[in-house]
């Protein structure tokens, strides 16, 4: 099935009008024409091919919302006309430990994530939602719940996830203080997050432009992380952090601020090594992980969640002829808080 798309011909080119072919539906398979796709810095990542292994071209995009259109033999859970979601996975090995315990992202042979990535129906890569339609196996299609923005939903199907997963593994409820550290396409997601779930919310940041933003998102509390002062205020009395930074920050600073026995989980992926004082580990009891984003049993549950508290993104939505522009925006952070592509834009621009 011949499918139009932008994609990505080099780490140095921009991206343009290509063709696609998609595989037809097969019995477990779910057809779904895209009309929202969000843009993630992780499509920039790789197709600037900052993270290394991209193959070219690229069709990026992988927070998807879209509407069945067609669907195999044998599937049961979605019919033509329904709305569907399609994340950062469109398959894994389904029989190791973790794929076992619906934990697909952490497949040991590997995930099958939306593009860039082994497709084993073509043998050739996976392309994302830069594109007209998308066939994925049902297992790995999502319900999107109907009282949601169809457009402000999409990012949930990472920036949702990536967030919800630490704050629900490390069972963030009523009464605790959170930190969420990065006011950004990660961390305003946390914020939304966590104060649906009763936590006590502060938000620190360096930037003070995005003070007034963080209470507007549902902060309890706004620290300026540069002010030391402001920093010593709340030593020891964390429950949990998420940092949400991609960029190279001292993580001790936030270390210090957990309770005994809290943990820092770490979902911005900075360049470099953070240097980890272990002193402020070992001291307090303390825990610093990391986190990818969810599996599909959980990624389910996040959107119910958020259609039960009606949490979307903050979004700017733009037709697909300005994502080389949006591109460069992400870079610079001048965005609030993530990008949405029209696709209905794709048909005007071929």
């Amino acid at each position: 099935m011949k499918t139009n798309a932008y994609a990505v011909q080099s780490a140095t080119t921009p991206l343009a009008p290509f063709n696609l072919q998609r595989r037809d539906p097969g019995e477990h398979d779910v057809q779904i024409e895209i009309l929202y796709c969000g843009v993630c810095h992780s499509d920039v990542h790789t197709v600037r091919n900052e993270w290394q292994g991209t193959t070219y071209p690229c069709v990026p995009g992988h927070e998807i919302i879209g509407r069945v259109t067609k669907t195999g033999a044998h599937v049961r859970k979605f019919k033509a006309g329904d709305i569907a979601g399609v994340g950062c996975l469109v398959d894994s090995c389904r029989v190791c430990e973790s794929c076992k315990e619906d934990l697909e992202q952490f497949c040991d042979q590997g995930p099958i994530f939306t593009f860039n990535s082994l497709d084993k129906h073509s043998g050739g890569v996976t392309y994302g939602g830069y594109s007209g339609n998308v066939v994925v196996d049902e297992a790995f299609v999502l319900h999107v719940p109907k009282n949601l923005n169809l457009a402000a939903a999409a990012p949930l199907l990472c920036a949702g996830i990536t967030t919800y997963s630490p704050l629900r593994h490390n069972k963030v409820s009523k009464g605790q203080k959170v930190g969420i550290v990065g006011l950004g396409g990660l961390g305003h997601m946390g914020v939304k997050l966590a104060k649906a779930m009763g936590a006590h919310v502060v938000v620190f940041t360096h930037t003070l432009a995005k003070v007034k933003d963080a209470f507007r998102l549902g902060a309890d509390e706004v620290v300026n992380s540069n002010n030391p002062e402001e920093m010593q205020k709340h030593l020891k009395s964390f429950h949990f952090i998420l940092d949400a930074v991609a960029a190279q920050h001292d993580i001790n600073a936030y270390l210090m601020l957990l309770k005994r026995d809290g943990t820092l989980t770490q979902v911005g992926l900075p360049p470099k090594p953070l240097a980890v004082q272990v002193s402020n580990l070992i001291h307090v009891r303390r825990n610093f992980n990391g986190s990818l984003i969810g599996g599909i049993k959980e990624t389910q549950e996040m959107l119910d969640f958020c259609g039960k508290h009606n949490i979307t993104a903050d979004i700017e939505l733009i037709p697909i002829q300005k994502i080389n522009e949006a591109y460069d925006r992400v870079v610079k952070d001048d965005v609030k808080y993530r990008f949405v592509i029209d696709m209905a834009s794709l048909k005007k621009a071929l």
